[in-house]
């Protein structure tokens, strides 16, 4: 019986690890963290970039699993969101931008004016909706 659990262990170890594997390579490979690294001029730090991307998803993997919690704690809480919803706006972003997804959305409406304004909305729309989903949550 402890055999199959060992095994259980293993499998869905490994199966863990190769999903994880998958979304950090598919955020690296998207460009998200050498845009940063552009944008800021740090290139010569993209391994630490790299690897902290990786660290944050274990830590927060066992933080999650393992129900650590962390003590007076509560005042990271906005913090951590603030670079929570950074990140993944950026994320969302750079896989728009690969996908070619706005000039061929403008292009379809022929849309040429205001383009800054609805880049804007949008940016605010999502500020505005996550601000309203975490306030009615508490």
């Amino acid at each position: 019986m402890w055999a199959a659990q060992i095994l259980l262990a293993i499998i869905g170890l490994s199966a863990g690890v190769a999903v994880a594997g998958g979304l950090f390579s598919f955020v690296i490979g998207l460009g998200v963290v050498s845009d940063f690294a552009d944008r800021t001029h740090t290139g010569e730090h993209i391994l630490l970039y790299e690897d902290s991307v990786a660290l944050g998803g274990i830590l927060g993997n066992i933080f999650f699993i393992y129900q650590i919690s962390i003590p007076h704690g509560g005042w990271l809480v906005p913090i951590f969101g603030l670079f929570g919803g950074i990140f993944v706006g950026c994320w969302s972003m750079a896989l728009a931008e690969i996908l070619n997804l706005f000039p061929i959305f403008i292009r379809r409406i022929k849309l040429l004016r205001c383009i800054p304004y609805i880049i804007l909305g949008i940016a605010l729309g999502k500020g505005i909706g996550a601000f309203i989903f975490f306030f009615n949550r508490w």
